[in-house]
């Protein structure tokens, strides 16, 4: 058997899979995508005074404006999870959680640090993939074969949040000289390059997701560190970080690459 036909029995599989949950994945897509947001908003609620006092001393903004800073990300945060996860004013929310990232960015100013900034377009990247699912309401759920009516800015949403998603996956890399993260950064950037190019994105997708979620818990187990330990929730923060990673991948998987993507391309060659 030839590397082709592997190609197109592994995409044949992957088919299959998503024919098998096309119903569910969507929703799993959601709940992982804003996992990070949910967390925060949590957070939020049961570090309150440690965050107020933080923007308190921070910005010397008085305490009246740091206790509205830490209440708009609790609501915003928490309130805009729970449309997405209902399918309710899902654009509003998207747009609501965009606010939320530039706020956050300037607040803690992650603005000069590139590791968070990264992070947190990509995080964009994966709202703009909600974004672009809200458009497809009403529509055929199945992944990989964009509608002749697709509108171009639902095209470019999809576009704009694979190549966000690289970001993410660009913090994740771990550079040192063992021989596993070599191979792992090897094998996961050629499955990131070709998400974010649309390129045998379901198969790639699906890959990615397995690989990441066997990373993920791996070394972000934060769940065996005790709680009193600042490394639980360097840990935490980051597991769910990848987790939002999965999640706009599944999107991907759910919606297909769109109409900017050599997937699409190929069909008019």
């Amino acid at each position: 058997m030839g590397q082709e036909d592997l190609m197109n029995k592994a995409e044949d599989v992957a088919d299959q899979f998503l024919r098998v949950t096309k119903q569910y994945l969507p929703h799993l897509a959601r709940l992982c995508l804003i996992s990070t947001f949910l967390e925060d908003g949590i957070r939020m609620w049961f570090q309150w005074n440690e965050q107020r006092d933080y923007i308190e001393a921070t910005w010397n903004c008085g305490y009246f404006l740091a206790t509205c800073f830490v209440l708009l990300n609790l609501l915003g945060q928490l309130g805009g999870c729970v449309l997405i996860l209902s399918r309710n004013f899902v654009q509003y929310a998207c747009f609501g959680l965009f606010g939320i990232i530039a706020l956050q960015t300037v607040a803690y100013s992650i603005l000069w640090d590139l590791k968070f900034l990264m992070r947190n377009l990509a995080l964009g990247g994966g709202l703009l993939l909600l974004l672009a699912e809200s458009r497809s309401e009403g529509k055929s759920m199945f992944a990989g074969v964009p509608s002749m009516g697709e509108s171009s800015p639902k095209q470019y949403m999809q576009l704009g949040g694979r190549v966000l998603l690289v970001l993410m996956f660009m913090t994740l890399l771990h550079f040192d000289s063992s021989f596993f993260s070599i191979l792992q950064n090897m094998v996961g950037t050629a499955l990131i390059i070709l998400v974010a190019i649309g390129f045998k994105t379901k198969l790639a997708a699906l890959t990615l997701v397995v690989w990441l979620f066997a990373i993920n818990v791996y070394f972000n187990a934060f769940w065996t560190i005790p709680t009193y330990k600042p490394m639980h929730d360097f840990l935490k923060y980051d597991f769910f970080q990848t987790t939002s990673v999965i999640g706009g991948l599944l999107l991907v998987v759910a919606l297909g690459p769109g109409g900017v993507s050599m997937d699409e391309k190929k069909k008019e060659w």
